[in-house]
């Protein structure tokens, strides 16, 4: 079972779901806007993959923050309460499989990965 993390009107998440359910992927989402960050899961991803690639900085909720929320964040725990507070600050989707992270982002190289461990 793949899980998809993300919001519902973001593009990249559209772009992802549509190609996902293309391939016959069994997907079941998760929209931070409506049942909020999971605070457990953002923990393994922060283990998983990084506090730096979860924040997506290129984005305009980062590009709205004030300079001192942007300097403080500076280590997996001012990260994680960033990522909390403001969702739409993650990179989306975030896209799990059996409770692992396989692919922060989207495109349909990486996405690639989630075909090749179907059962």
């Amino acid at each position: 079972m793949l899980t998809v993390y993300g919001i519902p009107n973001c593009d990249t998440v559209k772009k992802a779901r549509t190609w996902l359910a293309a391939q016959g992927l069994d997907v079941q989402f998760h929209d931070y806007k409506k049942q909020g960050v999971p605070a457990d899961r953002l923990d393994a991803w922060i283990k998983a993959v990084g506090w730096e690639v979860l924040v997506n900085r290129q984005g305009t909720t980062w590009r709205k923050l004030d300079d001192a929320t942007k300097a403080g964040v500076t280590d997996a725990a001012s990260a994680k309460a960033l990522m909390l507070a403001h969702a739409s600050v993650i990179k989306r989707p975030v896209i799990e499989q059996d409770g692992q992270v396989k692919v922060v982002g989207f495109d349909e190289k990486k996405a690639a990965v989630l075909l090749e461990q179907r059962p």
